[in-house]
């Protein structure tokens, strides 16, 4: 049987060729591929969270494995339904979200390790979200750099794309690519699987469920058609001209003031200068100019035209027949909007995106730098809104004042002040690209130092100028002022929590190529097999040290449940859990159950 790493080689090359993929169902008969996927998503937090039934990564084994296989190999896997929960948005309402079981969660794995690397050479550039090495991030750079001059913005926003996804389109475009029957199969009953909502099960006659680790995948091939179809037939269409032409009554000043320098006219000159930065260089109407720009990031889409708004209005309906009669999806009326680049901004990713217009804003020309020009008109603009920091404010205030967190006072300083930190630290590495990050991230330190000095404060029961006398500090790499609690620990190096020391400055690149939260839930590729896996394939309990019972992994949550102030002293299986630093260790099934039973678990007899 080939390596999987070899299989997902020649699935590579073949979906650089454009060729299609053939028996893909029998690689899901090798081991390896399960022991690599649950070496990505063990640690995920989602790993010990159950779905419809208790079963979760706790107690994985080798022979869960071979379970699978002995189904797939049979073709009698069944999914099983999910266990549907809701998660607030930020506009006050909820996304529902399916929590499949581990063994449903480690075939999704697999499957997806199999068909990324031959769809990831036949998406669209323009795609970036759920996808390796692209991001919000990737997708703010390209409109940052590539879309100066852009007159119109077109917002687009597919309604409950996810919920209502076409089954059977999907399976028709995936056939097109992997002529697999078994495979296919595989795929539409994991689409038919349902949902449990209070103890009920729901049909889902479309839709892919969210939450789910292949589904990312899934729609992106679903809306890669709509990718193709903006690329191969819209640009096209909208594109066309190699320049603007010149406008005359630019190019009349032009004449005139080159006249008034050689007479040496002084008022002349500075007379014609004035006019000249109320005049556009080029013509902004020509008509034998377009240009259509296109980024999309999962279903929010935007595109940037350059040319008169009944054009962009065609584009519009255009987007809506097609999603309509090709992929069974309706645009969001309140959401898909035509937004003029100057005057107004356009929402995407939750940045406010418009372009900069300064006329009396002079700098070095990009041809000859010893001439002003006015570089900065037409270029993109990325700003933090203001209900970013609203939002922060209305989380930390009460009655229009900013106050402490009661329900985090029974903590230690030092996860008090990570807690505030991670969020200062997640905002500002989210909204780094903005134009406007320092002054909003600024607003948002203030609101959440406040509100961590009458923490503190409130905890110890002193004033929040104690506080400040306590914990104060200088940052020695940054020169910052922050707030530190250090615990020394004995030969080792102290613990030390930060809030503050850091330089809220733009960073125009961003943070890299990963989102900050789906990275490691969906993207996350180890060259080198895990510990968890290699302990597994050992097969030796820890325990007892037999080699003669099936091994399982034993799971928990978090490593910070087994050092509770207040607990009995804990068992030799905690304490080997701690020692290790590590929230497995595999055991045989009779020292899993004597866990769980709350039994000793002394060693037993080799």
């Amino acid at each position: 049987m080939r390596k999987a790493d070899t299989i997902r080689d020649i699935h590579q090359q073949r979906g650089e060729q454009g060729l299609p993929l053939e028996r893909v169902y029998k690689h899901l008969l090798n081991p390896e591929l399960y022991l690599e996927a649950y070496g990505r998503i063990y640690r995920n937090d989602g790993a010990m969270t159950h779905g419809t039934t208790r079963e979760t990564v706790d107690g994985m084994s080798l022979e869960k494995v071979q379970s699978i296989i002995d189904k797939l190999r049979l073709e009698q896997y069944v999914w099983t339904s999910v266990r549907r929960v809701y998660i607030p948005k930020a506009n006050g309402k909820t996304r529902p979200l399916g929590i499949p079981t581990w063994s449903d969660k480690l075939l999704q794995e697999a499957l997806r390790s199999l068909l990324e690397p031959y769809y990831e050479q036949k998406f669209s550039d323009h795609s970036h979200g759920f996808r390796p090495k692209r991001s919000c991030h990737t997708a703010l750079r390209e409109i940052a750099r590539t879309w100066k001059g852009t007159v119109w913005f077109i917002e687009g926003d597919i309604q409950g794309c996810f919920d209502n996804i076409d089954h059977k389109v999907l399976a028709s475009i995936i056939a097109e690519d992997i002529h697999d029957g078994r495979l296919i199969k595989l795929i539409e009953n994991l689409l038919k699987a349902g949902y449990m909502e209070n103890w009920q099960r729901h049909e889902t006659p479309s839709g892919t469920p969210q939450g789910g680790i292949i589904s990312p995948l899934l729609a992106n091939i679903y809306l890669d058609r709509l990718d193709r179809f903006i690329e191969d037939t819209l640009i096209p269409q909208y594109t066309r001209g190699k320049e603007r032409r010149r406008n005359p009554e630019y190019q009349r000043n032009q004449v005139e003031l080159a006249k008034a320098k050689r007479q040496r006219d002084a008022e002349a000159i500075l007379k014609l200068k004035k006019e000249q930065r109320t005049l556009h260089s080029k013509d902004r109407m020509d008509p034998d100019y377009r240009r259509l720009k296109y980024v999309r990031y999962a279903d929010d889409f935007l595109l940037g035209f350059n040319g008169p708004k009944t054009e962009a209005e065609s584009i519009k309906a255009t987007l809506e027949a097609f999603l309509r009669d090709e992929l069974r999806l309706e645009m969001s009326a309140q959401k898909t909007l035509i937004t003029h680049a100057g005057n107004e901004q356009a929402r995407f990713l939750g940045h406010e995106i418009s372009i900069t217009w300064a006329n009396t804003r002079l700098e070095p020309g990009p041809r000859n730098r010893l001439e002003a020009a006015r570089t900065v008109n037409g270029c993109i603009t990325l700003r933090v809104p203001r209900k970013v920091v609203d939002q922060v404010r209305a989380t930390y205030s009460k009655g229009g004042k900013i106050v402490h967190r009661a329900e985090i006072t029974n903590d230690d300083d030092y996860t008090i002040i990570q807690r505030y930190q991670s969020i200062l630290r997640g905002l500002y590495n989210y909204y780094c690209m903005a134009h406007n990050v320092s002054r909003r991230m600024g607003d948002v330190r203030y609101i959440l130092e406040t509100s961590l000095t009458k923490t503190l404060a409130h905890k110890h029961q002193i004033s929040v100028r104690q506080v400040y006398q306590k914990y104060q500090n200088v940052d020695p790499v940054t020169g910052l002022m922050t707030l530190t609690v250090t615990i020394p620990r004995d030969d080792k190096k102290p613990l030390r929590a930060d809030f503050g020391g850091l330089h809220l400055t733009r960073k125009p690149v961003g943070m890299g190529n990963t989102d900050l939260t789906l990275d490691h839930l969906w993207h996350q590729h180890a060259n080198d097999r895990s510990e968890a896996v290699l302990r597994l394939r050992f097969q030796e309990c820890v325990m007892c040290g037999t080699h003669d019972r099936p091994v399982v992994m034993h799971h928990i949550r978090k490593l910070a449940d087994l050092n509770k102030p207040g607990q009995r002293p804990k068992p030799e299986w905690a304490r080997i859990m701690s020692a290790r630093k590590r929230k497995y260790i595999p055991v045989c099934q009779k020292c899993h159950n004597d866990i769980h039973a709350g039994r000793p678990t002394t060693p037993h007899q080799r």
